[in-house]
């Protein structure tokens, strides 16, 4: 099992990234792709038709959410957090995943890096 930490700015206020993560249409929009998202503790979500898979575990509103992401049976969940914090340019975004498998850790990387972050940054600099 491995761990993923990655920081970003997005710019956009904390507001508007986390309902982008946790709003079914506004995630729709930046991910271009098929989205179902129950946005509640307990409530599963689905990203880029399937691609993506998981439940929630902590919801705070603008500040911070945990997911844990389904991949088979682990006996450690792969759970991410995400931290908004406010910052001069938008929004500083923490990405902690961790438990991710070793098979898995290079594919899930590079989503973080070339789909995931490179989508929320596409969709908010061109506003």
């Amino acid at each position: 099992m491995k761990d993923f930490k990655k920081y970003c700015i997005i710019p956009a206020p904390p507001e508007d990234i986390y309902k982008a993560l946790t709003t079914e249409i506004t995630a729709r929009l930046w991910t271009g792709d098929v989205v179902s998202i129950d946005p509640q503790e307990g409530g599963e979500f689905s990203l880029w038709d399937g691609g993506i898979e998981g439940r929630f575990i902590t919801l705070e509103p603008y500040k911070k959410i945990v997911q844990q992401w389904y991949f088979g049976d682990q006996e450690e969940p792969s759970i991410v957090t995400l931290k908004l914090h406010e910052h001069k340019k938008g929004t500083s975004f923490e990405i902690n995943h961790t438990n991710i498998p070793d098979e898995a850790f290079d594919d899930i990387t590079a989503g973080w890096e070339e789909t995931y972050i490179a989508s929320l940054l596409e969709f908010y600099e061109e506003e």
